[in-house]
């Protein structure tokens, strides 16, 4: 059995107060950190990945391209390409967006978000991934429109800054 895995648990503003496993800080509801990073293609198509139906949070909905746990003792910028590579097997330039913070609408976790473009093949870990594809930013925005419950909802929140990033 795999050792579960150990969180910082952080205050309103991001400040290291403690550790704890996985479950209590899921089931405490404690602030804690992650990422995101949205993978697009030259074509500007935004690769979105369905969590299998095993995660136990958000089972079976559209997230980020890739995204997890910061590790106790990880940075936001030590975290980001190995969840790339773990979840995706992708190993490419990421570059720092925009950081939010933790509440109800980001599941508690003070959130990093990364942007990639790529035109390598995904290789999709089965463990986290059950499926993934590519979609155009508006088939996006309407898919999330018809069925918001769909999506985590850290994402809705980190797509809905992006598409005023990108149109700004």
């Amino acid at each position: 059995m795999t050792a579960e895995e150990i969180f910082d648990i952080t205050d309103d503003n991001d400040n290291v107060i403690g550790q704890a496993p996985r479950s209590e800080v899921h089931a405490r509801g404690l602030l804690h950190r992650a990422v995101h990073i949205f993978v697009l293609n030259t074509a500007g198509q935004l690769l979105l990945q369905m969590r299998t139906a095993g995660k136990d949070e958000f089972p079976q909905c559209f997230t980020s391209s890739a995204s997890g746990h910061v590790s106790a003792g990880e940075t936001y910028d030590q975290c980001a390409p190995r969840e790339l590579e773990e979840e995706l097997g992708l190993r490419v330039a990421i570059r720092r967006l925009k950081k939010f913070p933790a509440g109800p609408q980001t599941a508690n976790e003070h959130s990093m978000l990364y942007h990639a473009v790529t035109d390598d093949e995904p290789t999709f870990d089965p463990v986290e991934i059950e499926s993934g594809a590519y979609f155009t930013l508006d088939e996006v925005g309407t898919m999330i429109g018809e069925h918001p419950d769909q999506f985590t909802p850290p994402f809705r929140v980190l797509f809905r800054w992006y598409l005023e990033y990108v149109e700004a």
